[in-house]
Order: C-alpha cells, then structure tokens, then sequence
C-alpha cells in the first residue's frame, strides 16, 4: 500500500515538518514493515515555461516537429528565450508548459542536455506527463494554461513543488489479518496508535452529512440460496443513483495525482471517484450505468453454464460458488466484488450512475 504523507495528514494530526522517513518509523513501530520510500523522480531544473513560437517543420521522413522557443525566465541562467525541439501537437504559442532544462534528469535516471536534432540544437525537453512519471499519457505534453491557478503562474517558476513532484509516499507491508490498512484511513489510526497523534475518523464524519434512506430508493435484494459455511456472501449492499453526471469532465488535478502516487492509473472520472473512495475510506464502489438497469439489484449465486464477459473483454465461465450481482436475478452485471460486466458499465453516453457501496 502506498500512503502519500499529505494525504495521511487529512485524517490524522501530523507534526510540522514530518517526514516521510519519521512516518515509516512510527508505522514500522505498530507492525506495519516499511517496503520503500517514494518521491517525485524527476531533479531539476523542471520550471514553467511560455511558449513563444512554435513552427512546424515536415521532416524527410513524413514526420513533423516543432521547432519552438520558450519563455523560462532567469532559469537558464540568461533569461533569453530557450529553443526546444518538440514532436507533439497539442499545444500552441501564449500556452504554459512544464520544461525540464539541461542538467535535469527525468524518471529513470534519463539525463537532459542540449543537442543537436533535427537541425537544431534543443535545450531541454517540454514534458508529457508520461514523461514526469506523474501519468500514462504519451500523446502530449502537459499544458498548464487551463489550470485553476494558470493565471499566477510565471515562467521559470519551479514545477516541482507545483506538480507534487517534492511530496513523498511511504509503501508499506499490510499482512491478511490488516486489511483496513489498503485504506489511508486505516493507516492513518495505527499512525494515531503509535504516537498519540489526534485521529478524526473520515468515515463518521461523512456519515453525519449522508442523507437518509429514502423511499424512492434502488431497489435491492440479497437471495444467498447456497451460503458458504453458513454465512451469507452479501449481508449488506447500498445503492444510490447519482444522476446529470458528465463522464467526459476531467478528474481533478489533485484527484488524479493522489491516485498515481497511491499506484493507481487516472481512467476517467466516474472510475476515479469510485478508487479514490476506495482508497480514502477502505469501502470498494462500483459504478453501473443506470440507463442499463431494468429492474432491481439481485445478489445471488452462479447457476450451471452462466457467463459474463468482464470490464477486461474476457468472457468467464461462472461457477456456482460464484457470487454474483444481477438485474432482476436473471441478467447477470457483475461478479460480485470483483469485476464489472461489459454491458453495464459507464461509457461515453452515460448521464446516470448508480453506485454500489456492499459488504461481500
């Protein structure tokens, strides 16, 4: 489990100036082995750059590169504009961008230092995420311009505190019986445990601000006819539709980099939300396309010869210990606390979700 140290600090009382090192301690102190100890691995300078020009140059090969000069301030030691070979497109003249200059060295250990290419001869880098070690995408570079904050950033502003790159994420061992701590909030009582510090449960607090069951609820029903070893698989699952979402809004920058540093991969909005839960509070959520549904939650076991094809386009074949979650107990949507079937899941169009929260 990795435990970013800022976000450890949400749930429990931190001293200034704590350590990821002084955390580990106090963990390895209540059992929990430290594996590693994790920081943004990028050195810099990384700072923020204003594209001044870019021009497009068509290269013998059919492909097409950008020969681009920057704006990063008094960080290259000059102040005058810096000339960069760029191959993406998504990106234009006026915009901010993330440039690592020479000297600065990207995840990996992949050292930067001006050369000749193309042509030119390129100072530095302009960052893609994918890049930064910070996300998966490899078709651009990260632009600044659209952030929140956009307007008070300058070039050759540091961007490593910026991106979070100087935060640090303590990995530790969770043994069978510590289940509750693949959560933060689980991690963050054993910190409480060891030093003493104030805990306030996340959890509870939520819970004074749900709103009550009501009766127009999705209606749900648990029909375990083959409990195994007497105890029902499913004892309690909510559901709540949540509706008008829009599944194309990005994630919040400070959503998906919490994710990354906990290990998991940004997908989309709806699926964010659901494994930042997940993570936050220790309770798993899966999300099923409302307008898929056409009758109630029923939670039951496998019957000979049934399959569901998975979120990862595998089609199983289910055996009859497998507990499943089903449209009316006959259209099977997911496997139960594991994986989500094709046909219900959210996509492009969806508009309506609704969210299972259940004890399996």
């Amino acid at each position: 489990m990795r435990v970013p140290v800022d976000w450890l600090g949400e749930h429990v009382t931190l001293p200034d100036g704590v350590s990821g090192l002084d955390v580990a301690a106090a963990l390895v102190q209540v059992g929990l082995e430290e594996e590693g100890l994790h920081t943004g691995d990028v050195t810099g300078p990384l700072v923020v750059g204003r594209v001044l020009t870019r021009e497009p140059e068509e290269q013998k090969n059919g492909k097409t590169i950008n020969w681009c000069t920057v704006d990063v301030g008094d960080a290259n030691g000059t102040g005058e504009p810096q000339g960069i070979v760029c191959g993406a497109h998504n990106f234009d003249a006026g915009d901010l961008v993330v440039v690592i200059l020479p000297g600065g060295v990207l995840p990996g250990g992949f050292e930067i230092s001006a050369r000749k290419t193309y042509g030119h001869v390129s100072a530095g880098m302009i960052c893609s995420v994918a890049e930064l070690g910070i996300g998966e995408d490899h078709d651009g570079i990260l632009v600044l311009t659209d952030r929140p904050d956009a307007s008070s950033l300058q070039p050759g502003q540091d961007a490593i505190p910026l991106l979070g790159l100087d935060r640090e994420t303590v990995e530790i061992n969770v043994t069978p019986d510590r289940g509750y701590c693949f959560a933060v909030r689980g991690v963050a009582r054993e910190y409480a445990h060891s030093t003493g510090a104030p805990f306030v449960d996340p959890a509870l607090a939520l819970a004074e601000r749900a709103p009550a069951a009501g009766a127009g609820g999705y209606p749900v029903e648990l029909r375990d006819d083959s409990p195994v070893r007497g105890r029902p698989g499913c004892d309690r699952y909510v559901a709540r539709v949540v509706r008008g979402i829009d599944v194309s809004a990005p994630t919040p920058d400070w959503m998906a980099t919490r994710l990354t540093e906990a290990g998991m991969r940004p997908i989309s909005l709806p699926v964010d939300v659901t494994n930042y839960v997940m993570l936050d509070l220790g309770q798993p959520l899966h999300a099923f396309d409302v307008a898929t549904l056409d009758g109630p939650v029923v939670v039951r076991r496998a019957r000979d010869g049934e399959r569901l094809t998975t979120l990862d386009d595998v089609e199983r074949a289910l055996s009859p210990q497998d507990l499943l979650v089903t449209e009316g107990g006959e259209r099977v949507l997911a496997i139960a606390g594991v994986m989500g079937g094709q046909d219900s899941e959210v996509g492009p169009s969806t508009t309506d979700v609704l969210l299972e929260a259940a004890h399996f």
